[in-house]
């Protein structure tokens, strides 16, 4: 690795279980913390139960605290591409940000540059699809909002590193907004390819609290100058067009 980093190791890691050597998942997050020592100093703490593989503060400086053959704690309760338990075959980033909570704000050049160059490294020595670089928010979608809709995701796919919608120069297609109560065969449609693209819910055609909160991260992944669960025609399309990308339909 040619970055230069400080190890800051921690206690809270374990083994990757049997059959889980191939790592095939980057998962991307926000610190949710006031600064850079007070989530270190978590991530350290044996009662936390929390870590990270890496962690980069907000000007640029890198740390190491799980070496990534182990398990770091990151993901939680998780699921992607009919997955489950993705701390198993997963590397796990936290960016310094403070976070919806406690006073969210873009992310500076220096940590994006850290991160491009960091995430680059990592997709070089591991077999990770451009579809499973995610955000905590699209694994865990009912618990978690990171890093959130100031992230530059589409920034990141300049640089080869995860999915993002490409303009196709035709018109939005004129499709029925299907929003919270909806309950038909559109519903059903949009909830199966929301699952084909990796999110896990129930497939129903009932348009309830858990679709909402999954269009919702979806939308703060692909489409973020609209974070509001409704699937409108723009949301739908850009669903196909990020299915198409990874090759996920015909």
């Amino acid at each position: 690795m040619a970055q230069s980093y400080r190890d800051w190791p921690t206690p809270n890691q374990d083994a990757r279980p049997d059959g889980a050597e191939q790592i095939d998942v980057l998962v991307l997050h926000y610190t949710g913390m006031q600064s850079v020592a007070a989530a270190l100093d978590r991530m350290r703490d044996p009662a936390a139960k929390v870590s990270t593989h890496w962690c980069i503060d907000e000007d640029g400086q890198l740390y190491r605290l799980v070496p990534e053959t182990m398990r770091a704690w990151h993901a939680g309760l998780s699921y992607w591409r009919q997955r489950q338990l993705v701390n198993d075959t997963s590397i796990g980033i936290e960016l310094v940000n403070p976070g919806h909570e406690f006073g969210y704000r873009p992310f500076p050049r220096a940590q994006m540059d850290a991160l491009i160059a960091l995430a680059s490294d990592v997709l070089s020595r591991h077999q990770i699809p451009a579809a499973n670089v995610v955000g905590h928010s699209d694994i865990a979608p009912l618990r978690k909002q990171d890093p959130g809709e100031l992230f530059d995701w589409a920034r990141l796919a300049r640089h080869g590193i995860g999915l993002w919608p490409q303009p196709t120069g035709e018109p939005e297609p004129q499709l029925t907004a299907l929003e919270l109560g909806a309950s038909s065969a559109e519903v059903r449609a949009l909830q199966e390819d929301l699952f084909d693209l990796g999110y896990g819910l129930t497939i129903d055609g009932d348009y309830g609290e858990e679709s909402e909160a999954i269009v919702r991260a979806f939308q703060r992944h692909f489409r973020q100058a609209r974070v509001d669960g409704v699937a409108d025609g723009a949301t739908q399309a850009i669903l196909q067009h990020l299915l198409t990308q990874s090759g996920r339909t015909a």
